[in-house]
Parts: C-alpha cells; structure tokens; sequence
C-alpha cells in the first residue's frame, strides 16, 4: 500500500472536518512516510476522485480507502463503488482497496464502549 485516504461524509461547516485531520496526524506520527489523505463525499474538498487522482499523480500504484463513517450506510453501498469504479477506469493500473467503515470494526467499536463507560 503506498497511500491510504481517509474518507469521510463532509459538512459545510469546516470544523466538522478536525476529527479526520486529527486522525491523519496520528497515522501519520506512527507512519512518517507514508502518503495519508482527507477525502470527502459532499461539501468539503478534495473530492475521493480527485485524492486518488492525486494519490496516483504522485506515483501511488496501490491506495486504501479508509471510509470514517459509522457504519456502511447507503454512501458506502453505492456512492463509492461508482467513484471507485470511473477511478479504475482512468487509472487500470492503480490498486484501490476499500475497507469496512471505521465505525463496524471491533477495534473501534471496544474503544467507543470504553469511552462510553468512561466514569467522569
């Protein structure tokens, strides 16, 4: 894997978007090296199109696709495979794998009750 993209939903408040840069700068602390970046579906910038285009502008041949949602809503069944699929079409030699939505994995899911259960 040469890059990963964090891709979340977007909101046209700007703030909305920390948790996902805060995200990347922690990959990041633990990868140096490694190509992270922010996607959006709708109202911020880049699109996911457009950080893959770029992923593979910068010589990326393969790319995660890390979706920060809750779970695998509609978004996540059908938006991003059509992206994916007009990707795959410019780019035939890039590898995009797409991943579960953070939100379902157990890992994420044990931290949330941690947090959840987090006396005060």
């Amino acid at each position: 894997m040469d890059a990963i993209v964090l891709f979340g939903h977007g909101a046209r408040d700007p703030e909305w978007a920390r948790p996902l840069e805060r995200l990347r700068e922690l990959v990041l602390a633990r990868h140096p090296g490694l190509d992270v970046r922010l996607a959006f579906l709708e109202f911020m910038q880049p699109g996911l199109a457009d950080a893959l285009e770029a992923a593979a502008a910068q010589g990326a041949s393969s790319v995660r696709v890390v979706p920060v949602f809750l779970a695998q809503g509609g978004h996540v069944k059908r938006d991003v495979p059509e992206i994916l699929a007009a990707v795959r079409q410019k780019h035939p030699s890039l590898k995009i794998e797409l991943t579960t939505a953070l939100g379902e994995t157990a890992a994420v899911l044990a931290a949330m009750a941690e947090e959840v259960l987090r006396p005060d």
